[in-house]
C-alpha cells in the first residue's frame, strides 16, 4: 500500500489520542483526496447509554458547518439572476427598516456582508441565552420584533460573527425562491450531491437512530453531563450530518478546482457552478492582525506553514465539528465529536498528514487534455512595440489558456472564454481582471495581433493548428 491508505494506523491512532486526551465520548474523522473519502474511522461512544460505539455513518450536529450550505444557496440565486451580492437585506426583509442601526442606513447591511460576517448585526438573535438553552430559531418571530435587531458595529469595518446575520439570509432564501429554506436545501444541494444522512429536524425515522449524543464536562470534573434538546434552528446552524456525507461536501469543493471547470461549462456541477464556489473560498477581508485568518464567502481560511486551509467550524451544546480543506494538494479532513473541545487543530492535523501520505504516493500519469481545436490558432508568441515593449505566450497548460511571460515563470494570465470566439475575459488573480482581451485577425483568418487592455501585441509566429 502507498499514499494514505499506508497510513491508516497513524491516522488512527491521532483520533484515538484525540478523545483520550479530552475526555471525551467520542468521535468520528475522515480524510479526503480528491473525490474519495480515504480513510474513515470513530472513536469512543455516539451514545454512552446505549453503549453506541461512535463510526463514520454515526449523525452529529454539525451546527455553523451549515452556514456553507447556506451561502451556496444565496450563490445559487445570484448565479440565477435572482438577486445580487450587494443588494441591501432590506430588499427582500422589508421588517429591517424597524432595526436599530445608529451607524448608518439600514441599506448597508447587504447580503454580501451578510455572508462574510461583516454587516455589524448582533452575533445571536434577540434573547439567546446558551446556558439554558434559549434560542429564537425562527427568522420570522425574529423579524416580527424588528427592533430588537440591533446593528452592533457600523458594516464594513471589522469582522463581527452573526448567527443572526445567517438566520435572516435563510429567509431571504425563503422569500427570493418561494421554497422555505429546509426544502430548498434538500432539493437544490443535498439530494443532488447525494447526501441523504444529511438534513434539518425532524429527521427521518431511518435517520434517528444514527444520532450521537451531545455531552458536556461538568466543571471541576472529568464527568459528562448529557445536554437537553437544543431549540430549533435552521439556517445559522441547524444540520446534522456523517463524516461520509460530508466528504461528498469537500469533494465537491476540491472539484472546482479540476482543470476543466475553468474551460468547459459542460464538466461543472449543476449544483454551483466552480467559479462560484472559488469565489465563495477566496478571501474578501483579513480577520486578523497577524495576516493569517481571513474570510471568504460563508467559508473563513487559516494560513499555516505556507498553507491556507479553507475551513469552517460548528459548536452547539454537547457537539463541536469542523471542516477544512487546500485545493492546491486535493486534500482535506472532517472531525465530528459529541463533546466541546476544539476540533479546528485536530482536523488540520489530519489533514496534513494526509498532504504528508499522499505527496508520498507515486503520482498517477496522466494524459493532458489536449487545447481545444478552436483555441490552436490561438497559441504562440505576441509582441508588444513601445512602451518598453515585451513579448507574451499564449499557451494551453493544465487545462486553461493562459499568457505567460518567458522570462518571469510564474507569472501568468488565464484567458475565460466567452461566447465570442474572439473576446475572452482575462482571469482572477491579476490586475487586468475582467478586462476584455480581444484577438484581431486578417482577412484570411489567421490571428495578426491581440488587444490585452490598453496595448496591442503584434503575432511573430503562428503556432501549430
Amino acid at each position: 500500500m502507498t499514499g494514505i491508505a499506508a497510513g491508516a494506523a497513524e491516522l488512527d491512532a491521532t483520533l484515538n489520542r484525540f478523545v483520550t486526551q479530552n475526555g471525551r465520548p467520542g468521535a468520528a474523522a475522515g480524510v479526503v483526496h480528491g473525490d474519495e473519502l480515504a480513510w474513515a474511522a470513530g472513536a469512543g461512544f455516539a451514545d454512552l447509554g446505549a453503549r453506541l460505539t461512535s463510526d463514520p455513518g454515526t449523525l452529529y450536529r454539525i451546527a455553523s458547518i451549515t452556514k456553507t450550505f447556506t451561502g451556496t444557496a444565496v450563490m445559487q440565486l445570484r448565479d440565477a439572476g435572482r438577486l445580487d451580492l450587494d443588494d441591501p437585506a432590506v430588499k427582500y426583509l422589508p421588517e429591517l427598516r424597524g432595526a436599530v442601526s445608529p451607524f448608518a442606513a439600514i441599506e448597508a447591511v447587504t447580503i454580501r456582508r451578510m455572508l462574510s460576517h461583516e454587516s455589524g448585526l448582533a452575533t445571536e438573535p434577540p434573547g439567546t441565552d446558551w446556558s439554558v438553552p434559549v434560542y429564537q430559531g425562527d427568522p420570522q418571530l425574529t423579524l416580527a420584533r424588528p427592533g430588537d435587531i440591533v446593528l452592533m458595529l457600523p458594516p464594513n469595518v471589522q469582522h463581527k460573527y452573526s448567527d443572526l446575520g445567517y438566520q435572516l439570509l435563510g429567509e431571504i432564501v425563503t422569500r427570493v425562491s418561494g421554497i422555505p429554506y429546509p426544502q430548498y436545501v434538500r432539493d437544490r444541494i443535498l439530494d443532488p450531491l447525494g447526501m441523504s444522512a444529511t438534513g434539518f429536524e425532524p429527521l427521518g425515522r431511518p435517520l434517528l437512530s444514527r444520532r450521537a449524543a451531545g455531552y458536556s464536562r461538568r466543571p471541576f470534573s472529568d464527568e459528562l453531563d448529557l445536554e437537553p434538546s437544543f431549540p430549533p434552528v435552521w439556517a445559522e446552524g441547524g444540520l446534522w450530518s456523517c463524516v461520509q456525507d460530508l466528504a461528498r461536501w469537500i469533494s465537491f469543493q476540491l472539484r472546482a478546482y479540476a482543470a476543466d471547470t475553468y474551460t468547459s461549462p459542460a464538466a461543472d456541477s449543476p449544483v454551483l457552478a466552480a467559479a462560484s464556489r472559488r469565489e465563495m473560498h477566496k478571501p474578501r477581508y483579513l480577520a486578523d492582525d497577524d495576516w493569517t485568518s481571513a474570510w471568504g464567502i460563508s467559508w473563513c481560511a487559516d494560513r499555516q506553514d505556507e498553507v491556507s486551509w479553507i475551513q469552517h467550524s460548528g459548536g452547539l451544546p454537547g457537539f463541536t465539528t469542523s471542516v477544512c480543506f487546500d485545493p492546491r494538494q486535493q486534500v482535506g479532513a472532517i472531525v465530528l465529536h459529541n463533546g466541546t473541545s476544539f476540533t479546528a487543530e485536530m482536523a488540520r492535523e489530519l489533514a496534513v498528514t494526509a498532504g504528508r501520505l499522499a505527496g508520498s504516493a507515486p503520482s498517477a500519469v496522466v494524459t493532458p487534455a489536449p487545447a481545444p481545436a478552436e483555441f490552436r490558432p490561438l497559441l504562440g508568441l505576441y509582441a508588444r512595440t513601445g512602451l518598453g515593449g515585451g513579448v507574451l505566450s499564449l499557451e494551453w497548460r493544465s487545462g486553461q489558456l493562459a499568457f505567460g511571460i518567458p522570462e518571469i515563470p510564474s507569472w501568468q494570465l488565464v484567458l475565460e472564454p466567452t461566447g465570442d470566439p474572439g473576446v475572452f475575459i482575462a482571469g482572477p488573480g491579476s490586475d487586468f481582471s475582467g478586462e476584455n482581451v480581444i484577438f484581431r485577425r486578417d482577412d484570411d483568418g489567421r490571428v495578426i495581433s491581440v488587444l490585452l487592455v490598453q496595448g496591442t501585441y503584434l503575432r511573430l509566429d503562428h503556432g501549430r493548428s
